[in-house]
């Protein structure tokens, strides 16, 4: 058996081994726990690294959908902005519509008084002298032209000289002549046709053209002048001519060249010419007076006809058949859409039309 001397030897060894082992067990945990103190670090900032990520996700994902609503939103507006636009031209288009509709209605009811106060006006005159008074406006029931003795030669005692208070005149041309100086000329040709010369010299009875008003600017040059007519009916034609063509330049200068009265002046002196036997200086004449009034008027009005009427007269004194029919025939087809078939102008451009085939 041991002794209690080999018994102490050995637990003080077995002692010191199991402190030795102590330390080096302690040495082991105080490493394993710096070590673990480390890597704990590194993972909570590998999962606070991972957070942020996720966050930061997410809010891309949220503005990624919200510029996609901004961009449908964008398209929305684009497409009221398009409609709306639309929705301008279109009212801009009825606006311009209507302030034409009311230019042509204030046009049309200025020339309706006009005409009304003209026609009070001829009126008066009809009462005081019914005897002699005569239609105002277009002439019509005298030959301006040669009168021929041969039953079988054409008529050309239909042509038509235009008075100048004629209101297509002073609605298309932008231009309104005194109501005055119209019915000073349309009174010379009254008394023209009647003969009484002396009395168409000076215009009106007891009074000259040097005391009428100068509000339209000097007399001298003003359009409307209308002594002309009286040294036409004289057989004064030279001066007539000469008259006719100062009042052209007159007019062309004032008005412009594509003014109706300058297309009625036009007329008139093809009038003259043809008066005169001068059918070939005529004609150009007449065929600008056409292109004026087709023009400023329409190709569908009835002073267009009357005077595809006076062209047709021209080319039937120079032998053009062909163009006489074309003219009749246009003058014809203008008159019956425009006046009705029933209207004598209807009856006469027929008659016309007819004489020419035989």
């Amino acid at each position: 058996m041991l002794s209690a001397e080999e018994i102490l030897c050995s637990t003080r060894q077995v002692t010191a081994g199991l402190e030795a082992l102590r330390g080096e067990n302690r040495a082991l945990l105080d490493g394993l726990q710096e070590e673990l103190a480390t890597k704990t670090c590194i993972m909570l900032r590998s999962l606070e690294r991972i957070e942020l990520g996720l966050s930061e996700a997410q809010v891309m994902m949220a503005l990624s959908a919200h510029l996609g609503s901004l961009e449908a939103v964008k398209q929305k507006l684009r497409t009221h902005v398009w409609h709306l636009c639309q929705e301008n031209r279109w009212l801009r288009y009825k606006m311009t519509t209507a302030q034409q509709r009311l230019q042509q209605c204030e046009q049309e009811v200025v020339m309706h008084e006009e005409q009304n106060r003209h026609l009070l006006f001829m009126n008066s005159f009809r009462k005081h002298d019914a005897a002699e008074a005569l239609p105002v406006g277009t002439v019509t029931s005298r030959s301006l032209f040669h009168t021929n003795s041969d039953p079988s030669a054409p008529a050309v005692g239909q042509l038509h000289s235009s008075a100048l208070g004629s209101p297509s005149l002073v609605q298309q041309g932008g231009y309104e002549i005194p109501a005055w100086l119209r019915t000073i000329h349309n009174l010379v040709i009254q008394y023209a046709l009647q003969g009484r010369y002396e009395q168409a010299g000076s215009g009106v009875p007891g009074e000259d053209l040097g005391t009428r008003p100068s509000g339209c600017g000097h007399q001298a040059q003003h359009p409307g002048t209308g002594i002309q007519v009286n040294e036409r009916d004289q057989n004064k034609y030279k001066e007539a001519a000469s008259l006719l063509n100062d009042a052209l330049a007159i007019r062309e200068k004032t008005l412009g060249v594509d003014h109706p009265a300058v297309a009625a002046t036009l007329n008139n002196l093809s009038v003259l010419y043809g008066k005169r036997g001068k059918y070939k200086e005529a004609e150009p004449l007449c065929k600008r007076a056409l292109e004026i009034r087709e023009k400023m008027l329409g190709t569908d009005h009835p002073d267009v006809a009357k005077q595809l009427n006076n062209l047709a007269l021209l080319c039937q004194n120079q032998g053009k058949y062909q163009q006489v029919e074309e003219y009749y025939e246009r003058a014809l087809q203008i008159y019956q859409s425009q006046l009705g078939p029933d209207d004598a102008n209807v009856a006469k451009t027929k008659n016309s039309l007819v004489r020419t085939w035989r």
